[in-house]
């Protein structure tokens, strides 16, 4: 979890700093006026925007959010591309080879954020779940006040057998005739 959640907080930082790693590159191993050009112009700001919008596509699923710690597949993601993106860095012989890899694997891990939101999305699994109970009442193991009140179509139950303390969770409930289908 620790690496995780390392991952996490890494994402915004790499943004500025490979980048900024792109141009002490060049400067160090000398990579010529045409790379210059290139990194300059093409790399830098392609890499501080990729890394933006990959980083924001990641932080908008909400398992990322609630855990502040991304997925598995995102670290190997980010991993190889971080490290392929500081190969680049070198401008080596192996220069190109790196460059397109490093271009692939971009694209590969925005798709696979993508598919990795879109799946949080469509399954539920990333809903933040609020239960709650009321000052008057109390709850019964399946959720609901011992009165059974809801208040505004929430139905309002408190949980207090984690690690972390109180669970809250609202669930929308549907009132007959109110054309609302019922989870």
């Amino acid at each position: 979890m620790w690496l995780r959640r390392a991952f996490f907080h890494w994402l915004i930082p790499a943004a500025f700093l490979l980048p900024i790693w792109l141009l002490v590159g060049w400067g160090v191993f000398q990579g010529g006026a045409g790379p210059f050009l290139w990194v300059l112009f093409i790399a830098v700001p392609s890499v501080f925007l990729g890394q933006l919008l990959l980083t924001l596509l990641v932080r908008a699923r909400p398992t990322v959010r609630a855990q502040r710690a991304v997925s598995w597949w995102d670290v190997a993601g980010f991993a190889l591309w971080h490290a392929l993106t500081i190969a680049v860095g070198f401008f080596g012989p192996w220069f190109a080879p790196l460059l397109v890899g490093a271009i692939i694997v971009a694209v590969a891990l925005f798709w696979l954020s993508l598919w990795q939101l879109w799946s949080e999305a469509r399954s539920g699994t990333g809903r933040i779940v609020l239960r709650y109970s009321t000052a008057s009442g109390g709850v019964t193991p399946g959720g609901v006040t011992s009165e059974g009140n809801t208040f505004d179509g929430v139905r309002a139950a408190r949980e207090s057998n984690t690690r972390d303390g109180d669970v809250i969770v609202l669930s929308e409930t549907a009132q007959p005739g109110e054309g609302r289908v019922s989870h």
